[in-house]
């Protein structure tokens, strides 16, 4: 029996990347994002193989109604990809309550949205698959990351209290930490970005995460090494070390 997946944040980026790899992998895919037109384009590839159902996740009700018309249209949700997010650089000189209140509300309650609408029906059937995509970021906090690297360390923090009651239930729970992945949100980017990898390559690493089943999918092994090496220091050196990447 052909598998279902359901990925957010897929009009793009790591999202899209997946959505293809999932496919050349055996599963019927439901992709969602803002962008209708971008979504109908990824499902015109695959016609039959890829769904478009286009979707805002801070909307909570519209999520319920989209796993619901995801399971009508293509059956039980066996993995779940929650990817959708977005990421703003911010400073002390320039910090901004609703730019924070912004990522917060779509990096992390959209994630919680989508979480509310899955897990019942997993729990139910003690059967599933959730991964939610954080980012490395969530380690340290870094200058210029401010709000977004909170909205990643509330998202691992929520996984990792999660885990161990879905594991009761037979849910398997992933939280998948990238370093930098080619994607439109770090297009906008004016500064070196260490180890980067294409979208293509993150997804790849992801799948077989998936099916390994593995808690934490974090890559590339450099950037995962250089941050939980910078996380693991004193806050002296830590702070030394993260105020050379202050930016005049």
């Amino acid at each position: 029996m052909t598998k279902c997946a359901w990925i957010t944040g897929s009009s793009s980026g790591i999202g899209r990347a997946l959505a293809k790899r999932l496919v050349d992998d055996g599963y019927r895919v439901a992709v969602s994002a803002r962008n209708a037109e971008l979504l109908a384009a990824l499902a015109a590839e695959h016609p039959g193989r890829i769904v478009a159902f286009p979707l805002d996740v801070t909307d909570g009700e519209a999520v319920r109604r989209v796993a619901d018309a995801v399971t009508t249209a293509m059956g039980p949700i066996d993995l779940a990809v929650f990817a959708a997010g977005s990421y703003t650089r911010d400073y002390a000189a320039d910090f901004s309550v609703e730019r924070m209140r912004q990522m917060f509300d779509l990096n992390v309650m959209g994630t919680a949205n989508c979480l509310e609408a899955v897990m019942p029906g997993m729990i139910a059937r003690k059967a599933g698959h959730i991964a939610v995509v954080a980012s490395v970021t969530a380690y340290v906090g870094l200058p210029g990351a401010a709000s977004y690297g909170a909205t990643k360390a509330a998202l691992n923090s929520l996984c990792e209290a999660l885990h161990p009651e879905l594991a009761s239930h037979g849910v398997t729970l992933s939280v998948v930490n990238p370093g930098f992945v080619a994607t439109p949100l770090t297009e906008k980017n004016d500064f070196p970005m260490p180890f980067l990898v294409s979208a293509e390559e993150a997804a790849d690493i992801i799948a077989r995460g998936l099916a390994s089943n593995t808690f934490e999918i974090i890559f590339p092994w450099k950037m995962a090494l250089a941050i939980r090496l910078l996380h693991a220091l004193p806050h002296k050196l830590r702070f030394a070390l993260t105020r050379k990447m202050l930016r005049s």
